[in-house]
């Protein structure tokens, strides 16, 4: 099977209609698409759905799986940002969307100041900033920060999907922080355990990869291995931000799962979540 649960049309922060994504998915013999505009937010962005949108959002992608029925399956999702103080709860969102699946991500890390660090988009600057006036340089409270946070939405959110869950790793490239430290491997396995303990699919994003900014998915191989180990199911998303990013570095994707051991992905069934043969 073919799916792809992590896409941005012109609702948030990708380019073009949800219609080009649905014709580019069939032909790349998609069984099914999943749609998830990044949560409306509180404060000014350049990012998220804005409120006004989530009734057009909606019906304009429930439009879409109605027009295709028996040719694709399309589903209705988000992708949460979790930001304390911030960020509704998901379960708000859900509800009034009607969503069939959420997505909870973290790209803003809430600063010991309340000020947040950007640790996502294209110029590695704003983290590098964000890392010396916030936390003074210290990466591994950063570091800590975020997984902290991470934790926190999974304990208090529940999202059916962990997106990108060790992409604080992006805009390091190993300048400040070795993903092989013993404190670092503290931190994800914290996680990695309330990850298994909550039942959560931990997404295998591949963005990075196609985008040149990784040499490895979100997460890598190593953290694949011990989602392995305590059984947890992954699915592979490409985190598209343009229709011709669907299947994004998917072959690469395999090859890391094969290595991992890890011989099966999550796809969402319409009730629930199933696994699949990769």
């Amino acid at each position: 099977m073919l799916f792809n649960y992590h896409t941005h049309t012109r609702f948030s922060d990708g380019t073009g209609e949800p219609g080009i994504f649905v014709k580019q998915a069939l032909d790349l013999g998609f069984d099914a698409l999943g749609f998830s505009e990044h949560s409306p937010l509180p404060f000014e962005n350049t990012f998220a759905l804005g409120s006004s949108q989530l009734g057009e959002y909606g019906s304009t992608i429930r439009k879409l799986a109605e027009q295709h029925t028996g040719k694709i399956k399309i589903w209705l999702g988000m992708e949460m940002d979790y930001i304390p103080g911030h960020s509704e709860d998901f379960a708000l969102f859900s509800a009034q969307c009607g969503l069939d699946y959420t997505i909870g991500s973290v790209h803003l890390v809430a600063s010991p100041s309340g000020e947040l660090w950007f640790i996502d988009g294209p110029v590695p600057e704003i983290y590098d900033d964000g890392l010396t006036y916030l936390f003074g340089g210290d990466i591994r409270k950063a570091v800590t920060a975020y997984y902290r946070q991470v934790n926190r939405m999974i304990e208090t959110q529940k999202p059916d999907i962990i997106g990108h869950m060790d992409k604080i790793k992006m805009h390091n490239r190993e300048r400040y922080f070795r993903e092989d430290e013993p404190w670092y491997n503290t931190l994800v396995s914290e996680t990695l355990g309330l990850i298994a303990e909550a039942g959560t699919i931990v997404e295998v994003n591949t963005r990075g990869i196609y985008k040149k900014r990784s040499s490895t998915t979100y997460p890598g191989i190593k953290i694949l291995k011990q989602l392995k180990k305590l059984g947890v199911r992954v699915t592979i998303s490409s985190d598209a931000h343009n229709a011709d990013e669907l299947d994004g570095a998917f072959e690469i994707a395999h090859g890391f799962l094969g290595e991992a051991g890890i011989k099966e992905v999550a796809f969402y069934n319409g009730n629930g979540w199933e696994q699949t043969a990769l």
